[in-house]
Order: C-alpha cells, then sequence, then structure tokens
C-alpha cells in the first residue's frame, strides 16, 4: 500500500483489546498503512472513553482512513460516526454484537452495558459506505439482528455462514477472508487519480 491513494486502516478491537492471535491482530502485521486503538484497561468499559480514543488515532492521521472493527468495535466506530468531526472512506465491520438482547456468561450484562452507554444501538445510516461480515452462529447476535443493523447503517451485508463469533475461541487467527473484503472496500471507495492530457 504505497500509493498516495491509499488509506491508513483503522483497527478497532473489541472489549477484550488486543489478542495476538486474533485475525485483525495479524490483518495488522500484513499492512503497511495502518494504525490500531491501543488498549484500555479491562476495568474500562465506558463507550465514550472507547470512542474518544478512536477519536485520538483517527485526528493523527492525514489522508484518507479506512476502519476495521470487530465486535464491540463495530459499536465504537458506530456511535463514533454519530459525531465524527472528520470523514472516512469505509468501514468493514465484522460480528457486531448485540448489546439490546442479554449477551453468554461471561460478558457484561445489559444493565452494564446501558449504564456504560452502549445502549441503545444507533440505527441511524452510517456517513460511509461499509460491509458488514455477519455470522450465521455468533452466541453475540442473532443473523436476523446483524442483518436489521446491516440495513439501518446502509451497509453491504455479507454472510460468512457458520464462523461463531469470528474469533480465536471459534477457531479463527488469521483470516484471509478480511483482506479480500478490506480490499473491496478500497478499490470501491478510491478516489481516481486524474487523467493528465489534452482536452479533446
Amino acid at each position: 500500500m504505497n500509493d498516495a491513494n491509499e488509506p491508513t486502516v483503522v483497527i478497532v478491537p473489541g472489549l477484550r483489546d488486543h489478542v495476538p492471535d486474533h485475525w485483525q491482530t495479524r490483518l495488522a502485521e500484513r499492512l503497511t498503512r495502518v494504525r490500531t486503538v491501543p488498549p484500555l484497561e479491562h476495568a474500562i468499559l465506558s463507550r465514550a472513553a472507547r470512542v474518544a480514543a478512536l477519536d485520538a488515532v483517527i485526528a493523527e492521521i492525514d489522508g484518507p482512513v479506512v476502519l476495521v472493527a470487530h465486535s464491540a468495535g463495530v459499536m465504537i466506530a458506530v456511535h463514533w460516526a454519530q459525531q465524527a468531526t472528520r470523514p472516512v472512506r469505509g468501514a468493514l465491520l465484522a460480528a457486531p454484537p448485540d448489546f439490546e438482547t442479554p449477551l453468554p456468561q461471561g460478558y457484561p450484562d445489559t444493565g452494564e452495558l446501558d449504564a456504560a452507554g452502549w445502549n441503545p444501538i444507533p440505527w441511524r445510516r452510517l456517513p460511509f459506505p461499509s460491509i458488514v461480515a455477519a455470522s450465521t452462529t455468533d452466541p453475540l447476535a442473532s443473523f436476523r439482528r446483524v442483518a436489521g443493523m446491516a440495513e439501518a447503517w446502509g451497509s453491504r451485508l455479507v454472510d460468512l455462514g457458520d464462523v461463531g463469533h469470528l474469533n480465536p475461541a471459534s477457531g479463527y487467527g488469521y483470516w484471509p477472508r478480511a483482506e479480500e473484503l478490506l480490499r473491496e472496500l478500497i478499490d470501491a471507495t478510491s478516489v481516481p487519480t486524474p487523467r493528465v492530457g489534452v482536452a479533446r
């Protein structure tokens, strides 16, 4: 990614922050123009703090930006979009959770999520093109709910099939499809280079 028209990819992790074998970590290692939102202490559930952390990273970047978010990172990106201070070219939103429905044991309950500012989920159209990559067997959200989110956000929905929550616990470290979808998004939102020549 050496073309000046290529965006910087901003990796937006979920609540578990950085996991060495996660596909987002592996993807970042394969990119040249990439920034990752730094981890917060696990005790910090505040949605506002995490949105601010994303905003701070984006503010430091010159040139176009594309977001790559997973799990709660999708909600961070979607909440950020409601108050965005600068445009981004697009976003790959993988396995968004349904924070309005009780999550499995080991995750925050809806009361904690409400108190931390995660709910309600924004259901407004995003101000940039996006792809929602959805699992049919995600324990954190039904496919039907995620399809509804994609429709509300104006996103292209990609059915990934049986991939669980698309994390190491579901058997996903390196995930080649991430690069394919990211490339599709970048190509679809690229700004054509002006052709130099004599007008006829």
